[in-house]
């Protein structure tokens, strides 16, 4: 991912969006929150201009997605007795500029060392980090070429990978998140009509792939509301619920709304469940855009009480690590811990769904993780617990013909390689699971 400096017209220039930067990383990998919720809570106070701030996020982003391969170039480089985390994480996001970024190399050594001086904790270390910063730049060619894809990836990912998937799978997972993820478009209609109006690509799953990147609001189409961004993957389980024109249809843990959005196309009757107003607030504002509109619950979805619904969504809080490629902080912010208690939360979001459904209804369980945790074991055990429903295997005609993401048993798993081509300019989608379970009955 690059990012020109043109037109910036010295160091000190491009101090602010650096110290945001730095702050973000920090607070993010203190704190272990979406880097995405760092910036969004210090951006205010930061008054970058759009540009200011696309560079501070782009320098988040790549130092995220490479922190593996700045953080083992930074050791070879430091004493080990270096162990000051504010220190690591500046010189972490001047080497990213660096290494990754188009961002000359003067200017990403020149404000680390002007914000360390403006530091009086880290005043003392402008020397050291001028030092490093510039060995970094004389042997970038050196730290790229040994940069194994494995680098960028913690070892308790690596080691779940290769036990699901083996070892050349896994490492073409590793290798996937280390690219820019691509911009995807869900439509409410005339998908190859939109496409060419875009310059986009109509992927066989339906979805429309933007190829050059540009200001989403700038977009034709965008304030009449005729789309909405959402990878291709995330938009493929709302249409394995087969919504119809009136059905009532409940979308657990809808925010941010993409997946609602397309079941109120389709023209069912839909309540919006989350446990977030704010984020839920939000959903109505992304709906009010596309003209559509949908019931709305704050609460969480274990205590929703509501008649049986004909359908129901399950797109339930996990992991993310399907989402690497778009959010790579996800990386270094989670861990098992956090899994365990992940899969607790959504097998109990299972058997409520399962109490809200009517007989002979839909429920699609959904995770955008690669983790069989949270996705294939989920649905195997929730059949166990449930035997008064049953698998319903999906067809390659309903995603497109991707035979590739479908399991042996019927389910969807896509995985960050998958629609990479040529064809798609942008290869890639997240990684999805999702299925299909039918409630016995009529």
């Amino acid at each position: 991912m690059g990012l020109s400096a043109v037109d910036q017209p010295d160091t000190q220039a491009g101090l602010g969006p650096r110290r945001l930067a730095w702050d973000v990383v920090s607070e993010t990998l203190k704190r272990r929150v979406p880097l995405d919720d760092v910036m969004d809570e210090l951006s205010p106070a930061a008054n970058l201009s759009p540009r200011d701030e696309a560079l501070a996020r782009a320098i988040c982003v790549v130092t995220f997605r490479r922190l593996g391969t700045i953080g083992n170039a930074l050791r070879e480089r430091l004493n080990k007795g270096q162990r000051d985390e504010r220190l690591l994480h500046l010189l972490a996001i001047g080497a990213a500029q660096i290494l990754f970024l188009d961002v000359p190399d003067h200017a990403a050594v020149d404000t680390a060392v002007q914000l360390a001086q403006g530091d009086y904790k880290l005043k003392h270390a402008d020397g050291l980090i001028n030092a490093v910063l510039r060995r970094v730049a004389r042997e970038r060619d050196a730290i790229l070429k040994g940069a194994e894809p494995w680098l960028d990836t913690p070892d308790w990912l690596e080691d779940r990978w290769i036990a699901q998937y083996g070892e050349d799978v896994a490492k073409r997972i590793a290798e996937a998140h280390r690219s820019t993820a691509s911009v995807d478009l869900s439509v409410k209609k005339d998908a190859a009509g939109w496409a060419e109006r875009l310059g986009g690509v109509l992927l066989p799953t339906g979805s429309i792939r933007l190829v050059e990147r540009a200001p989403i609001r700038e977009l034709a189409g965008y304030d009449e509301g005729a789309w909405w961004v959402q990878d291709a993957a995330a938009a493929l389980p709302a249409r394995l619920l087969k919504p119809q024109p009136g059905q009532r249809i409940a979308d657990l843990c809808a925010a941010p709304g993409g997946k609602t959005a397309q079941l109120a196309a389709a023209g069912a009757e839909v309540l919006a469940v989350d446990r977030s107003a704010k984020r839920l607030e939000r959903l109505t504002e992304n709906l009010a855009r596309l003209k559509l509109s949908v019931e709305t619950r704050a609460i969480a979805a274990e205590k929703l009480d509501a008649e049986p619904f004909d359908g129901i969504l399950l797109d339930a809080p996990c992991s993310a690590t399907g989402t690497i490629r778009r959010h790579p902080d996800v990386t270094w912010t989670k861990g098992e811990d956090d899994l365990r208690k992940l899969t607790a939360l959504q097998s109990r979001l299972l058997d409520k769904a399962a109490s809200l459904l009517k007989p002979g209804g839909r429920l699609v369980y959904c995770t955008c993780s690669l983790e069989a945790d949270e996705g294939e074991k989920q649905a195997d055990a929730f059949l166990i617990r449930h035997p008064g429903f049953v698998r319903e295997p999906i067809e390659p005609s309903e995603i497109g013909g991707l035979s590739d993401c479908i399991t042996q048993k019927g389910d969807l798993r896509t995985l960050p390689f998958h629609l990479d081509g040529a064809d798609q300019h942008r290869g890639g989608v997240d990684g999805f699971f999702a299925a299909r379970f039918v409630r016995s009955g009529s």
